[in-house]
Protein backbone atom coordinates (compact mmCIF):
# COMPACT_ATOMS: atom_id res chain seq x y z
CA UNK A 1 0.00 0.00 0.00
CA UNK A 2 3.07 2.55 0.80
CA UNK A 3 4.71 1.35 -2.10
CA UNK A 4 1.24 2.19 -4.61
CA UNK A 5 1.30 5.28 -2.89
CA UNK A 6 4.73 6.52 -3.48
CA UNK A 7 4.52 5.27 -6.78
CA UNK A 8 1.67 7.70 -7.21
CA UNK A 9 3.10 10.79 -5.56
CA UNK A 10 6.31 10.52 -7.85
CA UNK A 11 3.91 10.32 -10.93
CA UNK A 12 2.75 13.75 -9.44
CA UNK A 13 5.45 16.50 -9.70
CA UNK A 14 5.47 20.03 -10.94
CA UNK A 15 7.00 21.42 -14.46
CA UNK A 16 10.32 21.96 -12.09
CA UNK A 17 10.38 19.17 -10.09
CA UNK A 18 9.18 21.32 -7.27
CA UNK A 19 6.71 19.44 -4.91
CA UNK A 20 6.19 22.45 -2.93
CA UNK A 21 4.16 24.13 -5.91
CA UNK A 22 -0.01 23.13 -5.91
CA UNK A 23 -0.01 23.25 -9.50
CA UNK A 24 1.17 19.42 -10.74
CA UNK A 25 -0.04 17.33 -13.80
CA UNK A 26 0.25 13.45 -14.45
CA UNK A 27 3.42 12.70 -16.09
CA UNK A 28 2.48 9.79 -18.08
CA UNK A 29 -0.36 11.86 -19.62
CA UNK A 30 1.62 14.75 -20.58
CA UNK A 31 4.48 12.17 -22.02
CA UNK A 32 1.59 10.85 -24.29
CA UNK A 33 0.60 13.94 -25.27
CA UNK A 34 3.82 15.43 -25.76
CA UNK A 35 4.96 12.36 -27.63
CA UNK A 36 1.53 12.84 -29.85
CA UNK A 37 2.40 16.45 -29.71
CA UNK A 38 6.20 15.87 -31.68
CA UNK A 39 4.49 13.30 -33.77
CA UNK A 40 2.13 15.53 -35.23
CA UNK A 41 4.44 18.38 -35.80
CA UNK A 42 7.08 16.00 -37.72
CA UNK A 43 3.94 15.54 -40.39
CA UNK A 44 2.47 19.46 -40.14
CA UNK A 45 6.92 20.46 -40.86
CA UNK A 46 7.00 17.97 -43.24
CA UNK A 47 4.27 19.18 -45.43
CA UNK A 48 5.56 22.64 -44.67
CA UNK A 49 8.71 22.16 -45.82
CA UNK A 50 7.84 20.26 -49.41
CA UNK A 51 4.66 22.15 -50.53
CA UNK A 52 6.38 24.95 -51.46
CA UNK A 53 8.87 23.14 -52.80
CA UNK A 54 6.26 21.85 -55.55
CA UNK A 55 5.59 25.54 -55.74
CA UNK A 56 8.80 26.12 -57.16
CA UNK A 57 8.37 22.94 -59.76
CA UNK A 58 5.01 24.24 -60.16
CA UNK A 59 5.78 27.51 -60.97
CA UNK A 60 8.64 26.38 -64.07
CA UNK A 61 6.10 23.84 -65.48
CA UNK A 62 4.72 24.49 -68.74
CA UNK A 63 2.82 21.55 -70.08
CA UNK A 64 -0.56 20.93 -69.09
CA UNK A 65 -0.16 17.46 -67.68
CA UNK A 66 2.52 18.81 -65.08
CA UNK A 67 0.87 21.57 -64.31
CA UNK A 68 -2.35 19.37 -63.40
CA UNK A 69 -0.10 16.67 -61.48
CA UNK A 70 1.26 19.40 -59.39
CA UNK A 71 -2.34 20.57 -58.79
CA UNK A 72 -3.41 17.27 -57.50
CA UNK A 73 -0.07 16.72 -55.30
CA UNK A 74 -0.27 20.16 -53.85
CA UNK A 75 -3.87 19.28 -52.64
CA UNK A 76 -3.11 16.38 -51.13
CA UNK A 77 -0.07 17.36 -49.44
CA UNK A 78 -1.88 20.22 -48.14
CA UNK A 79 -4.84 17.82 -47.29
CA UNK A 80 -2.12 15.78 -44.84
CA UNK A 81 -0.36 18.87 -43.57
CA UNK A 82 -3.32 20.19 -42.50
CA UNK A 83 -4.01 17.12 -40.34
CA UNK A 84 -0.48 17.91 -38.84
CA UNK A 85 -0.92 21.41 -38.20
CA UNK A 86 -4.80 20.65 -36.43
CA UNK A 87 -3.39 18.00 -34.52
CA UNK A 88 0.02 19.84 -33.62
CA UNK A 89 -2.16 22.39 -32.04
CA UNK A 90 -4.48 20.28 -30.35
CA UNK A 91 -1.83 17.91 -28.34
CA UNK A 92 -0.02 21.31 -27.30
CA UNK A 93 -3.06 23.04 -26.11
CA UNK A 94 -3.94 19.55 -24.31
CA UNK A 95 -0.35 19.84 -22.41
CA UNK A 96 -1.22 23.67 -21.58
CA UNK A 97 -4.53 22.40 -20.12
CA UNK A 98 -2.95 19.62 -18.17
CA UNK A 99 -0.15 21.75 -16.88
CA UNK A 100 -1.20 25.43 -17.19
CA UNK A 101 2.03 26.17 -15.06
CA UNK A 102 4.04 26.22 -18.38
CA UNK A 103 2.12 29.49 -19.68
CA UNK A 104 4.18 31.50 -17.34
CA UNK A 105 7.30 30.36 -18.76
CA UNK A 106 8.42 33.41 -21.17
CA UNK A 107 9.92 30.63 -23.33
CA UNK A 108 6.84 29.04 -23.91
CA UNK A 109 5.01 32.59 -24.13
CA UNK A 110 7.45 32.99 -27.44
CA UNK A 111 7.13 29.66 -28.53
CA UNK A 112 3.44 30.06 -29.15
CA UNK A 113 3.98 33.43 -31.18
CA UNK A 114 6.22 31.98 -33.39
CA UNK A 115 3.44 28.96 -33.65
CA UNK A 116 1.21 31.60 -34.71
CA UNK A 117 3.56 32.53 -37.13
CA UNK A 118 3.74 29.01 -38.30
CA UNK A 119 -0.21 29.14 -38.77
CA UNK A 120 -0.21 32.22 -40.86
CA UNK A 121 2.67 30.70 -43.07
CA UNK A 122 0.07 27.56 -43.33
CA UNK A 123 -2.67 29.75 -44.02
CA UNK A 124 -0.38 31.54 -46.59
CA UNK A 125 0.40 28.41 -48.52
CA UNK A 126 -3.20 27.27 -48.61
CA UNK A 127 -3.19 31.04 -50.82
CA UNK A 128 -0.87 30.29 -52.70
CA UNK A 129 -1.94 26.56 -53.81
CA UNK A 130 -5.50 28.13 -54.18
CA UNK A 131 -3.92 30.54 -56.70
CA UNK A 132 -2.42 28.21 -58.41
CA UNK A 133 -5.39 26.18 -58.86
CA UNK A 134 -6.86 29.32 -60.29
CA UNK A 135 -3.79 29.96 -62.45
CA UNK A 136 -3.56 33.20 -60.88
CA UNK A 137 -0.02 32.77 -59.68
CA UNK A 138 2.23 35.60 -59.44
CA UNK A 139 5.50 34.67 -58.02
CA UNK A 140 8.62 33.30 -59.81
CA UNK A 141 10.14 29.93 -58.81
CA UNK A 142 12.88 31.94 -57.00
CA UNK A 143 10.13 33.61 -55.00
CA UNK A 144 9.44 30.08 -53.95
CA UNK A 145 13.09 29.00 -52.97
CA UNK A 146 13.15 32.12 -50.86
CA UNK A 147 9.45 31.43 -49.07
CA UNK A 148 10.71 27.84 -48.87
CA UNK A 149 13.36 28.58 -46.17
CA UNK A 150 10.58 30.35 -43.49
CA UNK A 151 9.63 27.05 -41.95
CA UNK A 152 13.38 25.96 -41.26
CA UNK A 153 14.26 29.20 -39.49
CA UNK A 154 10.87 28.77 -37.35
CA UNK A 155 11.67 25.60 -37.06
CA UNK A 156 14.85 26.27 -35.54
CA UNK A 157 13.71 28.83 -33.37
CA UNK A 158 11.20 26.92 -31.58
CA UNK A 159 13.53 23.87 -31.02
CA UNK A 160 16.15 26.06 -29.30
CA UNK A 161 13.09 27.85 -27.03
CA UNK A 162 11.52 24.31 -26.32
CA UNK A 163 15.17 22.46 -25.82
CA UNK A 164 17.35 25.15 -24.08
CA UNK A 165 13.92 27.04 -22.14
CA UNK A 166 15.62 30.70 -21.90
CA UNK A 167 14.53 32.70 -19.20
Amino acid sequence: MVRMARRRLSARVAPNGDRRRRAVYDVSLMLWLKAFHVIAVVTWFAGLFYLPRLFVYHADATDTISIERFRIMERRLFAIMTIGGVASVVFGAAMLTAAPIYLTMPWLRIKLLLVLLVIAYHLSCYKLMRDFAGNRNAHSARWYRGFNEVPSLLLIAIVLLVVVKPG
